[in-house]
């Protein structure tokens, strides 16, 4: 799968969120005429079973941290190939950044895509040598719909023994305008289009405020001050639960950022989230 051979993805109908993603795949396609990369590396057997990986310049650099990244699009939307414009932020700091791509609701209810982020990252364990990266210092970020399974997956232990990943392969958080909990009050409603048919459990289960088990791994997480409202207030209850558990948390609020530029940040290297992010990673 490239930008060229991509199967159509449904139409946005938010100008916002066409705009934005106009914006990041033309970033993107320069990015990847550019840049060091491995790009289409299948870690499945599925279609959209696939992983990018872009490299430092530094081709004999060795035991790189590795921040793998889900992109966003409300659980049916979205490709790997989104989030190549933010790469070159980290790449330029000797970050290894892989780009995860997974199968997308309302053909995929929840946990499919889940389960297929969670075999992305068994991917990138076994072979981070093989691009440079240190296996013991992968990062974990997604935004909106991948920051809600970046966080999910970072809290919660009970799947990486059953795919044989130590319990903490994730040495940190990044989700940006994540998602953290579903249900009555919760400002949003993913029925059937993500969680399927009333009565299953499943905001309980997709719910990552609800599943911090032990103490989290660090979290270093991000919102734009204008992004949608339940968003922003989902951050902070999100922080509060990591903090009581016992969990090491930096909050950001972008400022003057919405849920799309937000996100359009990823890829700014002396903008207002970059800098804390390489921060973030370096010091873990």
């Amino acid at each position: 799968m490239s930008f060229d051979d991509l199967p159509p993805l449904p139409p946005q109908v938010d100008p916002a969120a066409k705009a934005y993603i106009e914006r990041i795949c033309e970033l993107s396609r320069a990015v990847q005429r550019s840049a060091r990369s491995a790009l289409d590396l299948p870690y499945g057997a599925d279609y959209w079973h696939k992983v990018d990986v872009y490299l430092p310049a530094d081709s004999q650099a060795r035991g790189l941290p590795v921040l793998c990244f889900l992109h966003g699009g409300a659980w049916i939307s979205g490709t790997k190939e989104w989030m190549g414009f933010m790469a070159p932020s980290f790449t330029a700091h000797g970050i290894t950044f892989a780009s995860i791509v997974y199968r997308l609701a309302p053909q995929h209810l929840f946990p499919t895509g889940l389960e297929d982020c969670a075999a992305a990252i068994r991917f990138l364990y076994e072979r981070a040598a093989s691009f440079n990266g240190d296996r013991n210092r992968l990062f974990l970020g997604g935004h909106s719909a991948g920051g809600h399974y970046a966080a999910l997956l970072a809290v919660r232990r009970d799947w990486q023994a059953k795919i044989n990943l130590p319990t903490d392969v994730l040495k940190g958080c990044l989700p940006i305008s994540g998602v953290y909990r579903f249900g009555e009050n919760s400002g949003l409603s993913m029925r059937p289009r993500f969680l399927g048919p009333e009565g299953n459990g499943a905001e309980l289960a997709a719910s990552p405020i609800l599943h911090v088990q032990g103490k989290p791994p660090p979290f270093f997480i991000a919102c734009g001050e204008n992004d949608f409202p339940h968003l922003v207030r989902q951050a902070v209850e999100m922080a509060d639960a990591l903090h009581v558990a016992g969990g090491d948390v930096t909050s950001l609020v972008l400022p003057g950022r919405t849920h799309f530029t937000a996100s359009l940040a990823g890829g700014e290297p002396d903008g207002p989230w970059v800098p804390g992010a390489v921060a973030f990673i370096r010091s873990l």
